[in-house]
């Protein structure tokens, strides 16, 4: 194996690709967010609704 030239080095190009794994990823995320946005407000809510069960 012989070793690159600046020059060549320069020339080598990728590795900025946006892949199916990196896709998925982000809506995981993205949902996961959201679900838990949705799990707050829904205690917010219950909470001054006073509909929440009392801890005893």
């Amino acid at each position: 194996m012989r070793k690159l030239e600046r020059d060549e080095m320069l020339k080598i190009e990728g590795g900025s690709t946006l892949s199916s794994t990196l896709i998925s990823a982000l809506t995981r995320a993205g949902n996961t967010i959201m679900d838990i946005g949705r799990s707050l407000g829904s205690a917010i809510r219950r909470i001054y609704e006073g509909s929440s069960c009392p801890l005893e």
